[in-house]
């Protein structure tokens, strides 16, 4: 970790260290000032000691520690660096797997940058941001139809644990990096050492890590690094938007996570919470880390964030503080994925600001809203249908019945992700394509074939 952490440049502050509570490290001054909240401080005893300000009184001043506390002792000498937790500023960081300062975790070579950027970086003035309509093609079927994704927008997926959400996530990036310019960082926050080990291993097999800069903060981490590994991949988006002038993927995993270690941390700096159970600053955080993933002049940003539902519970404040910053909100269903669909997306209760005619053209505008229409009826007559059985639904009811779940088996679709798992190759579907084979089983020209023809294809003339 030495390499990468903040070097002095001008010291100005000097002290020892007189208490260790945990995660807390208090630092007494030896006279020479006080350091800047957020700065840096680090031992001249031992490189590998990281610690950060959040408090000053007085001479003593109150840091968070972000490397490893068995390291600190009473009386260890610190010294401040004029400098906040920074990342390299490189395109070698593409291909690469790096934890919060910059340090590879992929065993490769140390990255060598000759600027580093803060973690805390501003969000962009508003003269300088740029609003977009257009529609960023995911080869997805059931997203690109009832769920489109804007570039430059924010994107959630919103569901509870072993739902799917890290391999729809992992889709995304795969097909979008592959089929568009630009570049993608991927931010894993507070998730299991296994996963990104797993996310680096596909990334690398499906050759989409040249493209990709991974920054991991694992679930072993203390809470101040998993917190900033946000904030440092964010960094890191925004120089490949306003230095490399790029587009930018911009994916966290997870933002429930994100939440959690702010809640410990202000628990740990004895603030108190709201009246929810959540840290107060919350809102605050968020807002501060969803500001900066924005599209400028200069090249766009667009987020695509897993959200963790712990218990299953959609009414939970985190989550609902989350979501509400999204303009495309897909909620995966349990109950969806026990029906063995998947995605297992909650057709009902997934949203989209982007589903407009002035968005999508007018085909696709009018073949969604006349499939959420039946998709309404058929909610209806599914209790129906559990009850009593299909044969008594009237001749009409039924056709539309069938019509609507051919639809719904028909979004379901085999993944590159997963082929190792499923034996089904992975298949990309262009939007248009979609569109209009789910039109041709609305319009009923494919009603004498069976519903289960349509599960885990491509397109309509996968059907055999």
């Amino acid at each position: 970790m030495d390499k990468n952490l903040p070097t002095v440049e001008k010291t100005n502050f000097e002290g020892i260290i007189v208490s260790v509570r945990g995660q807390i490290a208090e630092v007494q001054s030896s006279g020479s000032g006080l350091p800047g909240l957020n700065e840096a401080l680090i031992s001249p005893e031992d490189k590998q000691v990281c610690l950060e300000v959040f408090f000053q009184e007085k001479q003593y001043v109150s840091c968070l520690i972000l490397s490893d506390p068995d390291k600190l002792y009473r009386g260890m000498k610190i010294i401040g660096t004029s400098s906040q937790i920074s990342v390299p500023e490189s395109n070698s960081l593409l291909g690469r797997a790096i934890d919060l300062f910059g340090n590879p975790l992929d065993n490769g070579k140390p990255i060598n940058a000759d600027k580093r950027r803060s973690v805390y970086s501003k969000t962009p003035s508003l003269n300088t941001i740029a609003m977009t309509s257009q529609i960023l093609e995911t080869g997805i079927k059931v997203i690109d139809f009832l769920t489109p994704i804007l570039r430059g927008g924010k994107t959630g997926f919103v569901g509870g644990a072993g739902v799917g959400k890290t391999i729809l996530i992992t889709e995304l990036l795969h097909n979008i990096t592959l089929r568009h310019n630009g570049v993608s960082v991927f931010a894993g926050v507070g998730e299991r050492i296994r996963e990104g080990q797993e996310l680096y291993q596909r990334l690398f097999e499906t050759r989409v890590l040249p493209n990709t800069a991974i920054v991991l903060g694992n679930m072993n981490e203390n809470a101040g690094v998993r917190f900033r590994v946000a904030l440092a991949a964010a960094a890191i988006g925004e120089y490949f938007r306003d230095s490399l002038k790029k587009d930018v993927l911009f994916f966290i995993d997870n933002m429930f996570r994100f939440v959690q270690a702010g809640n410990e941390l202000a628990t740990l700096l004895g603030t108190l919470p709201s009246e929810q159970g959540y840290q107060a600053t919350m809102l605050t955080e968020l807002s501060q880390l969803e500001d900066r993933l924005v599209s400028t002049v200069n090249g766009s940003i667009t987020s695509v964030q897993t959200v963790y539902v712990p218990a299953d519970e959609t009414n939970d404040p985190a989550v609902t503080a989350i979501t509400s910053f999204f303009d495309t909100a897909i909620v995966l269903s349990r109950n969806v994925a026990q029906h063995n669909i998947y995605p297992p997306i909650d057709l009902s209760a997934s949203s989209t600001s982007a589903l407009k005619r002035s968005i999508v053209g007018s085909e696709h505008f009018e073949v969604a809203i006349a499939f959420q229409k039946m998709l309404s009826e058929y909610n209806s007559l599914v209790h129906i249908v559990a009850i009593v059985g299909e044969a008594e639904l009237s001749s009409q009811d039924r056709l539309l019945y069938q019509r609507t779940k051919k639809i719904i088996n028909f979004l379901t679709q085999p993944f590159f992700m997963t082929e190792a798992q499923s034996g089904k190759r992975g298949v990309y579907v262009e939007r248009t394509q979609a569109v209009a084979d789910i039109q041709s089983i609305i319009s009923g020209k494919l009603d004498n074939i069976p519903e289960e023809k349509f599960m885990y294809i491509g397109t309509l003339k996968d059907i055999k």
